[in-house]
């Protein structure tokens, strides 16, 4: 008991250090979107990841966004994860303010990042970088709240109760609703990766700007549920567990898709 107190309040530590808005599924749901990723590769698209990543797989590679929020070189990063959006956008205001967009934000960077990897002749060290920022942005969009409103910092600043424990809606979705799974990476990957040929053709097809709007009518639905302050805990799951699971999926094919894209 001991232990697992000490590693909660490591965690914690860690979460408050890193940039609100910065992260997005936690470790363990990146991982889950890297390893349905890799499960759904083509053989050439896994021969040409594996020349750039050698033995990390799609599932560790993922948190490496993350991971580096420690070193100050990569404070430039933090902007890279999240997109804002105002409440209320129908379908053709949403879809002109990212024809419009030129700020720094995951939308730009990932098709930055998607067109740089294109280029054959990339240096090595930066395929390996632009490699891992696209595993992990990729999950970054499918977490709702990375497309939520800016004045509450992606829900960050809508307060919470979940069993309890102080939280908010941002890391509700990050990773209380996930963890409570209990289940590893690959347990959870195994129960998810189940599509049929046609399902992933279609997904495998939508554009980066589809991603977004279906992950921002999912946030506006979870801010239009929920009082600040409100006590959650088993019916918020019963009540989400599906969203979240298609959301890992989607996140996992929608990957896949586009790296057998940029390596066939």
């Amino acid at each position: 008991m001991a232990f697992k107190s000490l590693k909660k309040l490591i965690l914690a530590g860690l979460f408050l250090y890193m940039p609100l808005q910065s992260m997005a599924w936690g470790m363990l749901g990146h991982r889950v979107v890297g390893e349905i990723a890799e499960r759904n590769l083509t053989c050439k698209a896994k021969k040409q990841v594996k020349k750039i990543l050698g033995n990390e797989s799609l599932a560790m590679a993922s948190n490496w966004a993350d991971f580096v929020k420690s070193e100050p070189s990569y404070k430039y990063l933090d902007n890279w994860h999240y997109i804002n959006f105002k409440d209320g956008l129908t379908y053709d205001q949403f879809t002109a303010s990212l024809m419009q967009d030129t700020a720094t934000n995951v939308h730009t960077k990932l098709n930055m990042l998607v067109k740089e990897l294109k280029n054959k002749d990339l240096p090595q060290d930066k395929k390996q970088m632009y490699l891992r920022l696209v595993i992990h942005f990729v999950g970054d969009i499918h977490q709702p709240m990375h497309t939520g409103r800016p004045e509450d910092l992606g829900g960050n600043r809508v307060k919470l109760f979940w069993f309890g424990e102080s939280t908010n809606l941002h890391r509700l979705w990050d990773s209380d609703l996930i963890e409570s799974q209990d289940l590893s990476y690959t347990e959870y990957s195994t129960a998810l990766n189940h599509t049929t040929k046609a399902q992933r053709k279609e997904w495998m097809k939508q554009p980066i700007s589809q991603w977004l709007y279906e992950s921002y009518l999912i946030s506006n639905k979870l801010y239009s549920e929920l009082q600040p302050e409100q006590k959650l805990s088993y019916r918020y799951t019963y009540d989400h567990i599906d969203t979240l699971n298609t959301q890992l999926l989607k996140g996992g094919i929608h990957l896949a898709g586009l790296l057998n894209e940029i390596f066939d």
